[in-house]
């Protein structure tokens, strides 16, 4: 194991790619998109074989549309509105974030040959998807949950 971590790399490919009809890195209204993951090689059905079994789809992909200097690694203001506190990258859910992964629980419409439809799938067209997993209530949140009101202000219109 390396002694320092923070100096530590690893490596990911993508294992899908997005089709979407949003191309712009906009912030809200995302329920109603609908999206395809299309699996890339060497996956293909196979790889997908089961999974119409699940309602929902976490979705792990790369915001690479956000420039690695434009990364933060300290605290902002969510959204720049200076009504909401200024929070540190690892208490929301921001893009412009340190290594640049998003995650999204969406809805499985469709299973393709190869493909998947989605609904609620935050990002754009081209995305590179790094991975796909059924969502499982087990893994969901175990006892009450709470956050704070300027996150639930910012989510409102987000879905």
């Amino acid at each position: 194991m390396p002694t320092n971590l923070s100096d530590s790399f690893w490596s990911v490919r993508a294992v899908a790619v997005v089709s979407s009809p949003r191309v712009d890195v906009t912030d809200d209204g995302w329920d109603d998109v609908l999206a395809t993951v299309t699996l890339l090689e060497p996956f293909d059905s196979r790889s997908l074989q089961g999974i119409e079994a699940f309602s929902h789809l976490d979705v792990v992909f790369l915001f690479d549309r956000v420039d690695p200097e434009a990364v933060c690694t300290t605290s902002r203001i969510p959204r720049g509105n200076p009504e909401w506190p200024d929070v540190g990258i690892f208490a929301q859910r921001a893009k412009d974030r340190p290594n640049r992964i998003g995650v999204s629980t969406c809805a499985l419409v469709e299973v393709g040959d190869g493909a998947l439809v989605v609904r609620g799938l935050d990002a754009v067209d081209a995305t590179p998807v790094l991975d796909i997993k059924p969502y499982m209530e087990e893994f969901g949140p175990r006892g009450p949950l709470h956050q704070p009101p300027w996150s639930r202000e910012l989510m409102a219109g987000y879905y």
